[in-house]
């Protein structure tokens, strides 16, 4: 009888570390408009090849093709141009506010700002999306006031959430945008009872839950795929698949030898595998899937292939773990240069517009930092008092803490 080998187990690794160049081989990718666009009433197993291929609509020259392509308004495409390049621009602004101390800590989104913006287009107001830390695209899509946005980062006094959320973990109602939790993959199990919610109400607003690929390795993710298949809940299941979490590369979530997308197909759910670094590409297939949930045919889990090109947070150091010229060598590429270059074969932007429409929102964040720091910044004190520690918990203040108020008052604090 043949002596057996001892058993072991496997380890994923990424292809390269730090003083390598990466092979991105393992992103299996798709020529664009190769990729099949089913009809929105598609039955979930016959998305499989969705799942495991990519739909791209932009080509290496800047147009578009394909069955995918959504043929967009020149307006829309600008508009979606602007909300990304806003979103860079507000990152690198507030990256450096947090090193000079401004503000205690920061989480950019650049290379998947064309997730954010142009899932943000498609959806239709009223509509709940349940973020993670890296869509703040959809706020900058949807012109929420940057003063907003900057004194929650600062904590000060006009901190709308009184410096109760850690700085970029915003909540906008009144722009579809949930507050965002710390305790990762919670988020994804909330939208999907939001959107069961809203069908036992007979309303017609749909939600969009997003998760990380390191997220995916949690519980929560699995129970939220679960509810949304039994139950058909109006959902859009967002994995954003960076390549990377904090500093374990992808594959140690499941990535290695499948696709997150392919996950969805297991659990009776369409699934897509998308270009995320193509803006035409995410609007169309946040489109359909948008028209999918609102049709009450049920969820559609989307895998949006991208490349967190900075660091996880400003506590993170990526040349430790990676590659430094990983981002430069990605194969998909800039999202921003990507839709400029489209933008200007169609003869509708120029080089000129452009740098005209970079220097405007320069000017335009500079000048909403300067009014929010007028309100104090981590270096003045300026935050809310100890008091309000009481407000926005009860709609009536139990006697029990009127009592602990008056002692708070009382001291001085």
């Amino acid at each position: 009888m043949k002596p057996q080998q001892p058993l072991r187990l496997h380890v994923p690794e990424p292809s390269a570390r730090p003083g390598f160049e990466t092979n991105f081989s393992y992103l299996h990718l798709a020529p664009a408009g190769a990729a099949k666009r089913p009809a929105v009433d598609v039955q979930p197993r016959q998305t499989s090849e969705l799942a495991f291929s990519l739909i791209r609509v932009l080509d290496d020259e800047g147009k578009a093709v394909g069955p995918w392509d959504p043929k967009l308004e020149p307006e829309l495409l600008r508009k979606g141009l602007r909300a990304m390049l806003k979103t860079r621009i507000f990152d690198a602004r507030m990256l450096i506010a947090q090193r000079q101390k401004k503000l205690s800590f920061y989480m950019q989104s650049l290379g998947e700002e064309a997730i954010g913006s142009a899932h943000a287009m498609a959806l239709s107001e009223g509509d709940m999306c349940f973020p993670t830390y890296r869509q703040q695209s959809l706020l900058m899509a949807r012109e929420v006031p940057l003063v907003e946005l900057i004194c929650q980062l600062m904590s000060n006094s006009h901190d709308p959430l009184k410096g109760r959320q850690l700085p970029v973990m915003y909540s906008v109602r009144k722009a579809g945008f949930f507050s965002i939790s710390g305790n990762l993959a919670t988020q994804f199990i909330q939208a999907v009872g939001w959107a069961m919610a809203s069908a036992i109400k007979g309303d017609t607003k749909i939600s969009s839950a997003w998760i990380g690929d390191g997220a995916t390795a949690e519980a929560d993710f699995d129970t939220g795929l679960t509810f949304a298949h039994v139950y058909r809940a109006p959902v859009i299941l967002n994995v954003v698949n960076n390549q990377w979490a904090i500093s374990t590369f992808q594959a140690i979530a499941g990535g290695e030898g499948t696709t997150f997308a392919a996950r969805g197909v297991g659990c009776g759910i369409a699934s897509l595998r998308v270009d995320g670094n193509d803006f035409l590409a995410v609007y169309a297939a946040s489109k359909w899937a948008a028209e999918r949930a609102r049709s009450n045919l049920g969820p559609t889990l989307i895998e949006w292939v991208t490349y967190r090109a900075g660091p996880h947070s400003t506590s993170d150091d990526p040349s430790k773990y990676r590659p430094a010229d990983d981002w430069a060598n990605f194969p998909l590429g800039d999202p921003i240069a990507r839709l400029k270059k489209h933008l200007i074969a169609k003869g509708i932007w120029t080089e000129k517009e452009h740098e005209q429409l970079q220097t405007e929102l320069e000017a335009e964040i500079a000048a909403a930092q300067k009014e929010a720091e007028s309100f104090g910044t981590l270096l003045d004190g300026h935050i809310p008092g100890a008091a309000s520690m009481f407000e926005d918990v009860y709609k009536e203040m139990p006697p029990h803490l009127h009592t602990q108020l008056a002692q708070l008052q009382k001291v001085g604090a």
